[in-house]
């Protein structure tokens, strides 16, 4: 079992929580370093967020 099954097996039923970590530590992220990495960081949550199940506050979703 991969260390990302075992968080999201612990994370299960608790998506909206981790999203809001996942968004809170993005942001003390922009903080630090004046937005300059802002995108980057950005596309890290998004992704983060897709792996544990949490995409639902995107603001851009996929086009299809």
């Amino acid at each position: 079992m991969s260390a990302m099954d075992k968080i999201k097996k612990m994370l299960k039923g608790h998506e909206d929580q981790a999203g809001k970590g996942v968004d809170k530590t993005g942001d003390m992220v922009d903080d630090r370093t004046g937005g300059k990495y802002a995108k980057h960081v950005d596309t890290g949550q998004d992704k983060l967020k897709q792996q544990l199940g949490n995409d639902s506050g995107r603001e851009n979703p996929p086009r299809t």
